[in-house]
């Protein structure tokens, strides 16, 4: 999927969420950057092909009647509550889009041109509700201070330099890379390019980047190879695939990534549920745990428990 068309399906998303009635196709084709300047024709089957695959995600898009004394006037919307409360299942690639989209357009430095549509809707008169876009926000743990500076990297082509502490290490390591892209996959950010000190392709979480990150060198130093496919390198520098299992006590609607990849979800007892969770490495999986605070307890094995009470430790500064 290209980037403009998932600005596009992004900002038909936000067109018709934020919107308090039904918006009507001239209106949608008005506001919405990227269907401006095609003819009749060629709208029509985009706007088509658009709906379809933003139905195919999962997302509710509905159409009704403008005015219900003028049935023959037509529009659609996205209503915030059945938008809210089914869980919208995405393949990692649909989810790093449309993560990664949904995440930048909130930054300062980007926010005039990806929230275009809601600023014609307003001007238009169509009453709007902007606390919706909550509802398309990913979410992914705590906010990783590293997300703009790379952002800004990437966008401006300069290469960075920052210390990342590699799993399993206690100590960090100072690496120079090339940011081709930043990825959400399995509810982490990670940020994939050219490592200049192995002189390699390398993919990086931000939760592992500490201190700044500091750009080397001019702007557009750098070019993404042609043809480079960002979900295909994820999927290639991704962790092993699992091969344990983990017991964990999660209380009753929290733990959502680890009830995700669970391979099974038992009753435990009054306000809480026993999740059966593969992994491939524990101290990633108690990192993860660990994160949920007092809504997740380790029942085994060991070395997954261990790892929780260590990261509390040092969080604790005990």
């Amino acid at each position: 999927m290209s980037a403009r068309k998932s600005e596009r399906l992004l900002n038909v998303v936000i067109c018709l969420l934020v919107a308090r009635t039904y918006v009507t196709k001239e209106r949608i084709r008005e506001v919405v950057e990227g269907y401006a300047g095609q003819t009749d024709d060629a709208f029509e089957k985009m706007f088509e092909r658009d709906k379809d695959e933003l139905r195919d995600l999962g997302i509710p898009i509905e159409m009704g009647t403008i005015d219900k004394f003028f049935s023959d006037e037509v529009g659609y919307r996205i209503r915030r509550d059945v938008f809210e409360l089914p869980e919208v299942q995405l393949e990692p690639d649909e989810a790093a889009v449309l993560g990664v989209a949904a995440r930048v357009w909130q930054h300062a430095g980007l926010s005039e041109a990806t929230t275009s549509a809601v600023l014609k809707l307003k001007a238009a008169g169509i009453q709007t509700d902007q606390s919706a876009l909550s509802a398309i926000e990913p979410h992914v743990g705590a906010s990783e201070p590293a997300f703009d500076p790379l952002w800004a990297a990437v966008v401006s082509r300069r290469a960075v330099r920052f210390q990342h502490v590699r799993s399993g290490a206690s100590e960090p390591t100072t690496r120079t890379l090339e940011p081709w892209g930043i990825v959400s996959w399995h509810g982490r950010w990670y940020v994939v390019g050219r490592d200049r000190d192995r002189q390699a392709t390398r993919m990086f979480r931000l939760s592992r980047i500490g201190g700044d990150v500091k750009t080397v060198g001019d702007a557009n130093a750098f070019t993404v190879p042609e043809g480079t496919d960002l979900r295909s390198l994820v999927s290639e520098l991704a962790p092993p695939r699992p091969t344990s299992e983990a017991k964990v006590r999660a209380r009753t609607g929290s733990c959502v990534s680890l009830r995700r990849r669970s391979n099974a979800i038992e009753p435990y007892e009054a306000g809480w549920d026993l999740l059966h969770v593969p992994y491939a490495d524990s101290a990633v999986l108690a990192e993860e745990i660990a994160s949920y605070g007092p809504d997740a307890v380790v029942e085994g094995p060991g070395e997954v428990l261990d790892g929780v009470l260590r990261k509390l430790r040092t969080v604790a500064g005990v």
